[in-house]
């Protein structure tokens, strides 16, 4: 995460499958005066952040009905094996369904996906063999709860531990109160860290 290269910080990423459902709430997007604001802000947000974020054409169907169970097994799965692979497999699973309006649940999807975040052909191979074995779903719902025990209820949740004192933020925008909260300057989206930019698309 570019976060990690401004900020004197540790960034550790952890799949969860849905806070939200398991506390039974209903997605943003199912307010109706706040999904029509949604699509202007993510509109805005793109525009500011220099991130290709496009809504699903058929956002009932890809994110409520097909959701992304199996896409959080697979970064489960890669993760336990391979951690540093986890936040480059995540960028690319966003950018399929965020970005290019693409399937995440299908094998071949996940198989995509892996493979343009670098992942070897073993390693892809192992991870979707592994999609229903008990050891991965236990540690999707440990982590889960975990995140639930935090106070999540949504994504992104950052938990920020300081002096030895979890601290909950939601949401992509809450970066510069993470920096005021650490005790460091925030610079700005810094879209030329950036591993993911419009321009790249």
């Amino acid at each position: 995460m570019e976060l990690d290269m401004v900020l004197f910080i540790e960034f550790y990423q952890k799949p969860d499958f849905s806070c939200l459902f398991n506390l039974g709430n209903s997605p943003p997007a199912m307010v109706p005066n706040k999904g029509k604001f949604m699509i202007q802000d993510l509109e805005n947000m793109r525009k500011f952040v220099g991130v290709p974020i496009v809504q699903p054409s058929d956002f009932m169907g890809t994110i409520i009905a097909k959701g992304s169970l199996n896409a959080q097994r697979l970064l489960t799965a890669v993760n336990l094996s391979n951690p540093s692979l986890t936040e480059e497999l995540t960028r690319q699973l966003y950018l399929r369904v965020w970005s290019r309006d693409e399937d995440i649940t299908e094998s071949d999807s996940l198989r995509e996906a892996a493979a343009a975040a670098g992942v070897s052909t073993a390693v892809i191979d192992d991870a979707l063999n592994k999609l229903k074995d008990a050891a991965v779903k236990k540690q999707l719902k440990a982590t889960t709860d975990e995140a639930l025990e935090y106070g999540a209820f949504g994504a992104p949740t950052i938990v920020v531990h300081k002096n030895g004192t979890p601290q909950l933020f939601f949401g992509s925008d809450r970066m510069e109160l993470i920096a005021w909260y650490i005790g460091e300057k925030y610079e700005g989206p810094l879209k030329e860290l950036s591993k993911v930019t419009s321009s790249k698309l």
